[in-house]
C-alpha cells in the first residue's frame, strides 16, 4: 500500500521539494504568472533556483549606478552620529544617546516568515505566512514528492483578479480562495493524485474561514504544459462551471 504525505510549503527547504514539471520549459520553483499580471511567466529560470545576496554586498549592488546615492558608503546616513546611532529628539536634551531598550515594554510576537536572502519563489510564497498561513503544499508518494498545488487569498494573485474582472456575474462577496495551480509529475498521472491533493487544499481552505474556492482552467492547453488543468478535471473534483467560455472559463466550489 503506497503511502501519501501532504506538506505545507513554507520555507526554503519545502521549495525545494517541489516536482518538476512535466515539460522542462515551465517551472512551479520558479513560476511568478499569477503573482505578476503583467510580467508573470511559468518559465524555468535558473538564476531564480539561487537566493538573493544579503547584507553590506547586496546594499552595495543596490546603490552601483545611482547618482543620488551617498559617497560615503554604502550605508552612510547623513542624520546618524559618528557612531552610526541615528539622532532623536529627547525631552532630556541628550539627542545623541542611544535609545535604550524598554524592559517593561512587550516584546512583539514572533510572526512565521521567510529569509530575507531565500529565493524569490519562496518570498512570494511566504509573504501571507503570518496572516494567512501557506500558499501551497506538496503531495509525496513513498517519499517521492509528485504533485503541486499552488493556491491563496485572490488579493495575493492579480491575474485572478483580472479574470474575475471580466465577468461580472462572478459573485463579488465573498470573495473566494484560488487554487493557481494543480500539476503531478508524468509517472504518476492517472492515479487520482492530484485530485486528492485538490481534496486536502479545499479542506484546508475551508477551515481557514473561506466560503468558496475558485480556479481558471485552460480548455484546449497541452496536459504537460499548464498547470491549471481542464474543465473537465474540476468538475470530476466536485467544482462547478461559473462561467462557461471557451477561452477562459471559471469554475467554482461553493464550501460547506
Amino acid at each position: 500500500m503506497p503511502s501519501i504525505e501532504i506538506r505545507d510549503v513554507v520555507d526554503e527547504a519545502g521549495w525545494r521539494t517541489i516536482p518538476p514539471c512535466a515539460d522542462a520549459a515551465f517551472d512551479h520553483r520558479t513560476c511568478d504568472y499569477w503573482e505578476d499580471e503583467v510580467r508573470g511567466s511559468r518559465a524555468h529560470r535558473a538564476s531564480w533556483l539561487e537566493g538573493a545576496p544579503v547584507g553590506p554586498a547586496a546594499t552595495a549592488n543596490r546603490l552601483a549606478g545611482n547618482p543620488f546615492a551617498p559617497t560615503s558608503g554604502p550605508g552612510f546616513n547623513p542624520f546618524a552620529t559618528s557612531g552610526g546611532v541615528p539622532l532623536r529628539a529627547s525631552l532630556s536634551g541628550d539627542d545623541d544617546e542611544p535609545e535604550l531598550d524598554n524592559p517593561f515594554a512587550p516584546k512583539p510576537p514572533d510572526r512565521p516568515g521567510v529569509a530575507a536572502g531565500a529565493p524569490r519563489k519562496v518570498q512570494l510564497l511566504g509573504r501571507g505566512l503570518a496572516v494567512f498561513g501557506s500558499y501551497a503544499k506538496v503531495l509525496e508518494l513513498d517519499d517521492e514528492p509528485v504533485a503541486y498545488c499552488q493556491f491563496g487569498p485572490l488579493s495575493a494573485y492579480p491575474r485572478a483578479r483580472r479574470v474575475r474582472e471580466l465577468y461580472p456575474q462572478l459573485p463579488a462577496s465573498p470573495l473566494p480562495a484560488v487554487i493557481t495551480c494543480i500539476a503531478t509529475t508524468t509517472g504518476a498521472r492517472g492515479q487520482g493524485i492530484a485530485r486528492r491533493l485538490v481534496d486536502a487544499v479545499t479542506a484546508d481552505l475551508a477551515g481557514r474561514g473561506f466560503a468558496a474556492v475558485e480556479a481558471y482552467p485552460e480548455p484546449e492547453a497541452d496536459p504537460d504544459a499548464t498547470s491549471a488543468a481542464n474543465p473537465a478535471f474540476w468538475l470530476a473534483c466536485g467544482f462547478e462551471l461559473a462561467v462557461d467560455d471557451p477561452r477562459y472559463p471559471v469554475v467554482r466550489l461553493e464550501l460547506a
